[in-house]
């Protein structure tokens, strides 16, 4: 994998917890940051991939029935 530097401004503040975690975890501060940028792609690929899903998923016309629908709400107002 080839690796690029970059640079990008930061706030003081999290540039400082960035630093308390890496000495933590016994890591430079590029193994903290790539670990965060990972775990953000990571989460944003999910969440387009099940966006595109739902698109799909209405322009196929797959929505859910009433009864599908009135079974979650009360599964969800009900329980506690």
């Amino acid at each position: 994998m080839n690796q690029e530097n970059v640079t990008f401004p930061i706030d003081s503040d999290k540039q400082e917890a960035l630093r308390a975690i890496a000495t933590v975890m016994d890591r430079d501060i590029s193994y903290v940051l790539n670990e965060a940028i990972s775990s953000y792609l990571e989460m944003y690929q999910w969440m387009l991939d099940e966006i595109n899903k739902s698109v799909a998923e209405a322009e196929a016309g797959d929505f859910a029935s009433d009864d599908e629908i009135q079974a979650v709400f009360t599964k969800l107002t009900n329980e506690n």
